[in-house]
Parts: C-alpha cells; sequence; structure tokens
C-alpha cells in the first residue's frame, strides 16, 4: 500500500470474455504493465440476455486466471437494471458517476489507469468516458486488431490511448487499430499466451473432455459462430452452413467429428448436426461445456479445425500448428454490410489465408508453413491495407497511395472478392466504374428500373423454388 498521504496507483483490466482475460493474464506474466497497488478485474456480460447467460467469471477455468488481480468486480451489477452495450453516461453526469465509482469500488483518490477491449464501443468506451483523466490502453484478442477503427473516436479518447496489446495470430501482419492516433502496438508473448491456456486447460475437469482426448482417431472440430445473430445469415443459412461443415469434414475422411457451437446459439441446430452425421455414418460429439477453443486443441488435438472466419482458427494454425479450413467466407464477404463492417478485416484474413474446406487437394496440401508463406505469397499487407482504406477512408488518408499501388496491380478475378465496385467508384480508387458510367448509381430512373427487375427475380425464384 502507498506511504500515508501518497496517491496509490490501481490498474482496472476490463473483459467481457474468458479470452480476453486470458490474453490480459499472459500480458501481466510477461510483465508487460507496471507495478501497480491494485489490480482490479471488471468483468461484464455483453450477451442480449445476459441473464440466461453465465458470465465469465463463471466459467471453468477462470480460476486459474483468478489470482492475478486483488479483487473481481461486476460491470453489470454496478450499472444494473441498464444493460453494458447500451449504456453510456451523459456528459453532465460524469463527475457524479466518477464520484459514486470511487466510492463503490475503494479507490478513494487513487490515480487509475484503464486497459480496456473494444475502446469504440460501450461498455469500455463508457468507463474510459466515466475516468477521464485516466491513461488507457487496449488490448486486442482477435483478427479485429488488424483493421481499421470502426467508429470514429473522439479526440479526448484517442489521445489517452498508450498502447495496443495484441496476440501475433498473423505473423508479419501489423495492426491498423488505433493508428490514426499513433497507437504503437507490442505483441503478448505467444509462447507466454500458451502457456496460460495449457494452465487454464488442465483446469476443466470434463468427463467428455477426457473421452475425446482419450479417443483413438483425432477428430475434426467444426466451430459454431452464431452469425444470424449479427445478421449477416438467416438461421436456415446458418444451419446449412453447418451442415456443409459436416459434409464438408466426412468428405475428407473424418468419421470422429466434434462440434463446439457458439454459447447462445439454438440446440435445435446441434440436433440437426446430429441426424445429418447420423446419416453419413460419422460419430458426432456436441460439446455442451463453455469452453475455449484451445482448451479443446490442447485437450484433443484435432486432426482439422473447421469455420467460418473465428479468430479461433488462425490461433489453431499459427499457435499450435494444427490445419484448419474455412467455410462460408465468400458469401459472408458479399453479404456484409455496410462496406465498413468491422467484420471485413476477419473474413478477408480467413479466406485469404486459409483453404477452402470443400477444396480436398487444398485442405490436404496444408502445412505448419502454409499460412506464412500465404501472408507473403498474397501479399496480405497490401490487402488488408486496401480493404481497410476502403472501409474508413477518411481515418486513414496517409493509406491511399498503398491502396492505390495494391489496386492497380493486384485486383484479378480472386481479389475482386475482397472489394466493391461501387466503393471504388465512390473513392475514385482503381477498379472504379468507368467515367462515363458514372452517372448510373446516381440517376434515380435507372435505379428505380433496377429495383423493379430485382423484385420480379426475386418472385421468379420463389415460384421456382415451391
Amino acid at each position: 500500500m502507498p506511504a500515508t498521504g501518497a496517491r496509490g496507483r490501481t490498474q482496472i483490466f476490463f473483459a467481457s470474455t474468458l479470452y480476453g482475460v486470458a490474453t490480459i493474464a499472459a500480458a501481466l506474466d510477461a510483465e508487460m504493465f507496471p507495478a501497480a497497488d491494485r489490480r482490479l478485474l471488471l468483468v461484464s456480460n455483453n450477451a442480449a440476455v445476459p441473464e440466461t447467460a453465465p458470465s465469465l467469471d463463471e466459467m471453468a477455468g477462470f480460476e486459474q486466471l483468478r489470482d492475478r488481480f486483488d479483487r473481481v468486480l461486476s460491470w453489470n451489477e454496478t450499472i444494473r437494471p441498464f444493460h453494458p452495450g447500451g449504456w453510456s453516461p451523459r456528459g453532465n453526469d460524469v463527475p457524479m458517476w466518477e464520484r459514486y465509482l470511487r466510492l463503490l469500488w475503494g479507490l478513494g483518490d487513487d490515480r487509475v489507469e484503464l486497459v480496456l477491449e473494444s475502446i469504440q464501443v460501450d461498455p469500455a468506451l463508457a468507463l474510459a468516458r466515466l475516468f477521464p483523466d485516466s491513461p488507457l490502453e487496449v488490448y486486442a484478442d482477435g483478427l479485429m486488431s488488424y483493421g481499421p477503427t470502426r467508429n470514429k473516436l473522439d479526440p479526448l479518447i484517442g489521445t489517452r490511448i498508450r498502447r495496443l496489446l495484441h496476440l501475433d495470430l498473423v505473423p508479419g501482419l501489423k495492426p491498423l487499430l488505433l493508428t490514426e492516433f499513433g497507437v504503437e502496438p507490442e505483441i503478448v508473448p505467444t509462447d507466454t499466451f500458451t502457456k496460460v491456456l495449457s494452465d487454464l486447460s488442465h483446469a476443466v475437469p470434463d468427463r467428455e473432455l477426457e473421452a475425446l482426448s482419450t479417443s483413438a482417431e483425432r477428430p475434426a472440430l467444426l466451430l459454431g459462430q452464431y452469425l444470424s445473430a449479427l445478421n449477416i445469415l438467416t438461421p436456415e443459412e446458418e444451419e446449412e452452413l453447418h451442415v456443409r461443415m459436416v459434409r464438408g469434414a466426412y468428405a475428407l475422411g473424418h468419421r470422429n467429428i466434434v462440434f463446439k457451437p457458439h454459447p447462445t446459439a439454438p440446440a435445435r441446430w446441434s440436433r440437426m448436426l446430429e441426424k445429418e452425421a447420423g446419416e453419413l455414418g460419422a460419430a458426432l460429439t456436441v460439446v455442451d461445456t463453455p469452453v475455449l477453443a484451445e482448451v479443446l486443441y490442447q485437450r484433443m488435438r484435432p486432426a482439422l479445425v473447421v469455420g467460418c472466419f473465428s479468430t479461433a482458427l488462425l490461433t489453431a494454425t499459427t499457435f499450435y500448428g494444427l490445419p484448419a479450413a474455412r467455410l462460408g467466407t465468400e458469401v459472408l464477404l458479399e453479404r456484409l454490410t455496410p462496406y465498413q463492417n468491422s467484420n471485413r478485416i476477419p473474413v478477408t484474413v480467413v479466406d485469404a489465408l486459409l483453404p477452402d474446406l470443400e477444396d480436398r487437394a487444398a485442405v490436404a496440401a496444408w502445412t505448419p508453413a502454409s499460412t506464412a508463406h500465404a501472408v507473403r505469397d498474397k501479399d496480405l499487407t497490401g490487402l488488408v491495407t486496401a480493404v481497410g482504406f476502403a472501409m474508413q477512408a477518411q481515418l486513414y488518408p496517409q493509406l491511399r497511395p498503398a491502396a492505390e499501388r495494391y489496386l492497380a496491380l493486384s485486383l484479378d478475378d480472386h481479389t475482386w472478392r475482397y472489394f466493391k465496385r461501387r466503393r471504388l467508384t465512390a473513392l475514385a480508387l482503381p477498379g472504379a466504374m468507368p467515367s462515363q458510367l458514372g452517372f448510373i448509381p446516381r440517376n434515380e430512373t435507372v435505379r428505380r428500373v433496377a429495383k423493379r427487375a430485382r423484385a420480379v427475380q426475386r418472385k421468379i425464384k420463389k415460384k421456382a423454388g415451391k
């Protein structure tokens, strides 16, 4: 404790996922934070209905991470009855809220330092506003860190951010997140992170996982993401995507299949997959225990990991040397709206680096070095820079020359999937609509005729499907 009369230093680490806490724990173990008088972990349950989903501090394995912090606090309890994702203080109420939090959490007049995730949106943004004098650090635990900041940040927030801590999911690729404020990224050591996950894995005593780890045949692991909740796919389309994963894994020779559903996904999806696997003659196990995918990697060493664009696909290949395959990314690249959708970079990275599950030759040819070769051979840095600029051109005007260079040299039948001609036209980038046709998107008559034509096409397709 600080000497009498001296101001103490309190670090508050904010997290909404167990994966995020593991990232923080690894950074602490690597001594990436200065000493502090107190370290508090503030957890938030951001589920649509928090009462129906377990908080991260109730999940198996959390106790292995608990001892890094002096106290664990609940953001949901603090702001009840408001939802973490939908509440932020009014400007005039900030001083009152800060005094309240200092009293409630026993902070006194300590210097408070905040370590936050997803700074662009609430609840992290709300917390940053509630302590206006506190320096900020941001940690990124997923592929979104390689993309642009999704919303324009208030300079009063952005200029307080000292650094971005991130996992080296794609070696050789540098995060774009927060670079508009000159924030430098720092890598959380991979070996430290995997050690934390190893400790967490051993703390999950589950008979089902034990049975999987002792199976004679290494299974194919399918990762669900619940994309229909993000309004990217319909529930029926996502069901079909999972069925295709089962079929694709079976076609590659896997008869032992494990499905890890998203914690909030409907149970009926699992039953549909069980039916499909049964008809194919494959054994399907559904993991009902809410555990990290990385725990399953260590406990069962899957022969193949399959998903859409989950960050866990890259932890599988980069951190554990496991083969992985994607499915559904082409549809998502087409469906994501607006173009600035923050999922665009994760989908782009996974699509560019990993083989399509339904391309047997590409999946069979995968080696641990494949991802590294793809980063270089496909100019992933150039691709991500061009897509990032197209997403947020106003935030990153300095990226225009690099984006123009990539598009001029690399835009072809394959790379077109990552861009929209209308977007390139709006930004006057290579690949834009020819100038003599530029009037079309803005011509009301043409747009009205095109809209009617599309409506007729939909009716024809609907009748044909009956």
